[in-house]
């Protein structure tokens, strides 16, 4: 029987605050049973660098050393090494952020979804625009194209009329705007828990069961 994609997520990592949210989502997508297609663009491996401390080269990244890391605030247990490489071989597939020849530029690749965590105000804008200058938002607007489901994680405040309209343009093109907006009734108690809100709506929309979160009503 053929593959209809339904395995199968991309991740693409870009410029915006919050990297933590991107590390935390490729740790739970590790996770589960999925094949995950990564790309990270030169301004996320740059934010990456500035709120970690971590070296992230954009042409071969050491993926171990990022899904790793845990902030000193952190109490989360770090994943386990062999575990986690063993997912990472046979899952994960990386593609370099200029190269338009990979699968994910097409839109004959089929795919349960796309997120963009975090997705900066660049990115936003190019996507809405349909600019494909980079391998992330050609992958988005395939996405759309093909009206999959793309996710899309902003995380600045406050915001431009100029942002508002691209996430009402990309909206009304089908996107999900989810911003890192954590909420706060989840019986929060840590950072960790802010974090843990973020990831979670995420995997939602992914339909990819998690307990990440106390639930409202459950």
């Amino acid at each position: 029987m053929p593959d209809n994609g339904e395995n199968r997520i991309v991740l693409a990592i870009t410029g915006a605050s919050g990297a933590i949210y991107a590390i935390r989502l490729l740790d739970a997508l590790c996770r589960s049973d999925l094949e995950i297609h990564l790309t990270i663009s030169p301004s996320g491996a740059a934010v990456i660098g500035e709120e970690t401390g971590l070296a992230v080269d954009v042409r071969k990244p050491n993926l171990i050393e990022l899904i790793s890391h845990v902030p000193k605030w952190s109490s989360v247990a770090k994943p386990d090494a062999a575990k986690l490489e063993t997912a990472i071989s046979q899952r994960v597939r990386f593609h370099q952020y200029d190269d338009y020849m990979t699968p994910i530029a097409s839109g004959s690749f089929r795919t349960r979804a796309m997120v963009v965590c975090p997705c900066s105000g660049s990115t936003l804008s190019g996507i809405a625009r349909a600019a494909s200058t980079n391998l992330v938002q050609r992958a988005a607007e395939v996405h759309l194209k093909e009206h999959r489901k793309l996710v899309l994680v902003p995380r600045e405040t406050p915001l431009s009329s100029i942002a508002l309209e691209n996430m009402h343009r990309l909206s009304v093109a089908g996107a999900v705007l989810l911003p890192a907006m954590p909420g706060w009734y989840h019986g929060v108690d840590s950072l960790d828990s802010l974090v843990d809100f973020v990831v979670s709506r995420i995997l939602d929309q992914l339909q990819i069961d998690n307990s990440m979160i106390a639930r409202w009503g459950e």
